[in-house]
């Protein structure tokens, strides 16, 4: 009874003729959506509007299964293209805001990682202790439900779902509408591949590299660089991503003779700590067996004079793993706020209280936009990296493997042969079946893929953690947070001098030019617009009706019967496919419109382009209001 359940809250939040109005059926499919431009009911949401989004906020659930699956949809800003990506989660305590938060570190994270994509989230209220069966039946409804929103959302895998639960999502919508599918599927798995946490590897390494070129900086005139074999890490969170993290150093040992030792890691029963190093095979071994590993570690290394072990440490106070020191911190557990000034925020542990470390590198998604969250974040940094001389590496620069893995799902497209036929879709033995006669097309597709993912990998988070050194050596004031930002929208701002209005535009609602003004005012409803391009029957553009249009003529007048064609503006301000997007946004500025269709050279219209775009021309003034604050 979940969906009830959100029901319940969103009612609590919203007023009664929201909730009647802005409820949208199709057939047993229910959907609230919101845009910017609900600034108030946002905030009722949890999600305060800023220049850089959110686009797109939907509330939805499904009323005619018995699961009665439900959720939650962000998409936050397109600048840098479509879709926007980002993972699915699921748990009993999604909320609109949580979403917003990683919808928004999705947006700074595909801007770092230099992909064409958007940022966006999603995520299902279901309980936990589900059976595989009834999982798998939540997926596929919640596929249901996201499948309106195909061209502005492509998921992937995030805590409480995999990639088979991606492969799910494509037997219902397409290969093409989900990213992150198994191999089968000609995926790039993220999950099984460690593709966010082989990132955090990668920037450790540049790290260490980079690390001498701190000492300009007062903090960090007598910052200690072991050698690459010496550095130690305490990795806490020994899931998805901390587990692989140890599991990348482990072959780097037997592959090159020289790696970081893990001598800490924590998991939701306890932590272990040894000075020596913990057994990485036995741990990945435990783990295999059980998800929880820290005691059975212990119980498999008693601490003893005799011991090969005798400094090995086992604590069921799994946050006190941060009282101990390392080299590098590499916070992995599904906890953004794992470091604070103030105990009230219950971290999981406060500065006075933590360990010393040199490094701390995000494997953890930690970023917000929410301004208080914002300013916690830079009180925080102030203590540890200023004060304290510890370098942190914001996750959105660091942890981003797994969406370049996911983004080159798209960036390399599905041929039209290895498509899923559309008749198969919804039917998981025809599917399956499909898959196997194609299996030798798709797994060439996915290795090819992945070669490509692994080189970007490497590439944009060696660059990422080069730029985040400049730039901190270049201002002794400046703060790692502020410096992952500027990195992400100077992207942002470099990809918007060579886009075209193409990248971006998104469907325009059309009426006919013989169609009512009603008819007309009844389809902006509908599509939840407020413009329409009124079209000839032969798909030629003839004129532009807008909300504010149909107002005006109420005003005067009876409108019963009245043909768009009467009240239409004939003088259309439009684009073509290839026009820059600062051409786009100066016409929208310069004519104060919201909107601006895209048309062929024929005359058709192919698209629109909306207000939205203007975020991109007050990046840097947001950033500069963040820096002040």
């Amino acid at each position: 009874m979940l969906p009830k359940r959100m029901n319940e809250f969103l009612r609590d939040l919203l007023p009664e003729d929201v909730w009647r109005t802005r409820r949208i059926e199709d057939n047993g499919l229910v959907f609230m959506e919101f845009t910017s431009q609900d600034v108030e009911l946002l905030h009722r949401l949890g999600i305060e509007v800023d220049n850089l989004g959110p686009r797109l906020v939907v509330c939805m659930w499904n009323e005619r299964e018995p699961q009665e699956i439900g959720g939650y949809l962000v998409v936050d800003n397109v600048a840098m293209g479509l879709p926007s990506m980002g993972g699915i989660r699921m748990l009993p305590d999604v909320t609109p805001a949580a979403i917003h938060n990683l919808a928004r570190g999705m947006t700074l994270k595909n801007a770092a990682a230099d992909l064409p994509y958007g940022g966006g989230k999603s995520g299902i209220v279901a309980p936990t202790n589900l059976s595989p069966a009834d999982h798998t039946a939540v997926v596929r409804g919640f596929a249901h439900l996201i499948r309106r929103y195909i061209r502005l959302y492509n998921p992937g895998p995030d805590v409480g779902t995999n990639d088979q639960d991606m492969k799910t999502v494509a037997i219902e919508n397409g290969l093409d509408a989900v990213v992150s599918k198994p191999v089968d599927m000609g995926g790039n798995r993220i999950d099984q591949l460690g593709a966010a946490a082989g990132g955090c590897v990668i920037a450790l390494e540049q790290l260490h590299r980079e690390a001498a070129r701190l000492r300009v900086l007062p903090q960090f005139r007598n910052l200690d660089i072991p050698s690459w074999d010496k550095v130690t890490c305490i990795v806490q969170g020994f899931g998805a991503v901390g587990a692989h993290v140890a599991r990348f150093f482990s072959e780097m040992k037997k592959q090159k003779g020289s790696a970081p030792q893990v001598i800490g890691i924590s998991d939701a029963t306890g932590y272990l700590y040894c000075e020596i190093g913990l057994d990485i095979d036995l741990l990945l071994a435990l783990r295999d067996v059980n998800p929880l590993v820290t005691k059975p570690y212990f119980l498999a290394h008693p601490e003893g004079p005799n011991s090969a072990y005798p400094s090995l440490k086992f604590s069921s106070s799994r946050d006190d793993l941060l009282r101990e020191s390392a080299f590098a911190l590499i916070p992995a557990a599904p906890q953004a706020n794992y470091l604070d000034v103030d105990e009230s925020s219950h971290p999981s542990m406060t500065i006075e209280k933590m360990g010393r470390w040199s490094m701390i590198v995000e494997g953890a998604n930690t970023y917000s936009p929410d301004p208080k969250r914002k300013a916690a974040r830079r009180r925080m940094e102030r203590k540890v990296y200023q004060e304290r001389g510890t370098l942190i590496a914001t996750d959105y620069l660091v942890n981003s493997g797994g969406v370049i893995f996911a983004a080159h799902e798209r960036m390399i497209p599905t041929p039209t042969e290895l498509r899923i036929p559309n008749e198969m879709l919804g039917n998981r033995a025809a599917v399956d079946k499909w898959l196997g006669d194609h299996a030798k097309e798709l797994a060439a597709l996915a290795e090819k893929r992945l070669i490509a993912g692994v080189k970007k990998r490497d590439e944009v988070i060696r660059k990422n953690m080069i730029e985040l050194v400049d730039g901190l050596t270049a201002d002794e004031d400046a703060l790692p947070c502020l410096i992952a930002e500027r990195i992400s929208i100077s992207r942002i701002v470099s990809r918007e001098s060579n886009r075209v209005a193409s990248e971006v535009m998104v469907d325009m609602a059309t009426v006919q030019a013989e169609c009512t003004v009603q008819d007309a005012a009844r389809t902006l409803v509908e599509k939840n617009t407020d413009i329409l391009s009124v079209v000839a029957t032969d798909g030629h553009v003839v004129g532009i009706v807008t909300d504010w249009d149909i107002t005006l003529a109420a005003s005067r007048g009876k409108i019963g019967g009245v043909l768009v064609d009467e009240i239409m503006s004939r003088q259309i301000v439009s684009c073509g496919p290839n026009d820059s997007i600062l051409d786009a946004v100066t016409k929208l500025e310069q004519r104060d419109i919201s909107a601006l269709p895209v048309l062929s050279p024929e005359g058709q219209v192919l698209g629109v382009v909306t207000s939205n775009l203007l975020a991109t021309r007050t990046l840097y003034r947001l950033l500069l209001g963040e820096q002040q604050a």
